[in-house]
């Protein structure tokens, strides 16, 4: 999958041994089960000790589907009650973020199947990003993204599809 996904990859090899964004994601798949199993404080150390090694912070309780790819990952932040679906790629420096203080209840994102988040992006709040959208670098979206759009500016507005293209 990171060989897909990452051109500068040149063998299975490097690719194991210097993305952090596998590593994040690894460690994630780890602290998310201690999570489960209530060892909070474990998962949360763990996450923690990752996020200083990577500069990647996930929160164990996040829920991240299959072949998420996080690629030049410095900065990514995601947050307790954030959702990502299968397939999706996000690049550094992007944030789910929370919005308010409620403590039981959804306060991050969701996350679609095959979204593509740009670096810098910033998706605050209980808001959803349809499958196949594509959230432009530096965007600050605060609001619903549907399917198969793209998402550009501060804040976010939605660009026209271009006529016989995906946009």
């Amino acid at each position: 999958m990171a060989m897909d996904r990452d051109p500068a990859s040149r063998n299975g090899a490097e690719a194991f041994f210097v993305l952090s964004g596998l590593h994040a994601v690894w460690w994630y798949r780890l602290n998310h089960m201690f999570w489960g199993w209530g060892w909070k404080f474990v998962a949360r150390l763990l996450s923690q000790i990752v996020r200083w090694w990577t500069l990647i912070e996930i929160h164990p309780a996040a829920l991240i589907g299959d072949r998420v790819f996080i690629d030049h990952g410095a900065g990514v932040v995601i947050g307790e009650t954030s959702v990502i679906g299968d397939d999706c790629t996000l690049y550094h420096g992007v944030t789910l973020g929370g919005q308010g203080t409620v403590i039981d209840g959804r306060r991050h994102p969701t996350i679609g199947n095959g979204v593509v988040v740009g670096a810098g992006a910033i998706i605050l709040g209980p808001v959803t990003v349809g499958d196949g959208a594509l959230i432009g670098a530096g965007a600050v979206v605060i609001s619903d993204v549907p399917a198969g759009r793209t998402a550009v500016g501060v804040p976010a507005r939605l660009v026209a599809p271009k006529k016989g293209g995906r946009r």
